[in-house]
């Protein structure tokens, strides 16, 4: 998992108008925006995303569909991926998806996979997959004051305790505060 500092420093982009650099800069925002899973990025269609509500229409596991919101940092990325990228990596065939290959056809798992890897090495974090995007973005959800149950709504879990893995760095963090705070802790 990464802290606020970590994230911010993956997320931090150069600015550029290479379609693979925006490409990944959109996926990694997404990610970390939504905490969806790499299936349900891969399996994204353009008329998935709302950009005037700032969401994105999701079909998870058990072709479950939900609406899943993101912030104004993944809404700049995705549309400058869709203005200034994806049209150049489009090919007849290409199809509805969001996210391209550099052949034109749908994103594929292990390219995420990849792009999450190279871009966390690259700025000193090692060993964290898209799911530990995903548990990032869980947890600074809770740690930034959402409830659990809304928590489960966006990661897509179907019971309550699945979500309740990701409390654990939310309560460590209450034992400090109150430990710090508390008089008589």
């Amino acid at each position: 998992m990464l802290d606020q500092d970590e994230a911010r420093a993956a997320l931090d982009s150069a600015g550029t108008d290479d379609p693979k650099e925006l490409r990944d800069q959109a996926v990694l925002e997404l990610l970390y925006a939504t905490g969806i899973r790499v299936s349900e990025l891969c399996g994204l269609d353009v008329d998935d995303v709302d950009r005037e509500r700032r969401t994105l229409r999701v079909l998870g596991k058990g072709r479950k569909e939900r609406v899943v919101p993101f912030g104004l940092p993944a809404l700049r990325a995705l549309d400058a991926w869709c203005v200034r990228g994806r049209p150049l990596w489009i090919r007849e065939g290409t199809g509805p998806a969001l996210f391209l290959g550099i052949r034109g056809g749908r994103l594929d798992q292990g390219t995420v996979r990849r792009v999450v890897h190279a871009r966390l090495t690259d700025t000193g974090v090692t060993d964290l997959s898209p799911h530990g995007l995903r548990h990032t973005a869980a947890t600074h959800l809770l740690e930034g004051g959402a409830d659990l149950r809304s928590v489960q709504e966006i990661l897509g879990h179907a019971s309550l305790g699945t979500t309740q893995i990701y409390t654990h760095v939310s309560i460590e963090r209450l034992h400090t505060a109150y430990r710090q705070a508390h008089p008589r802790a």
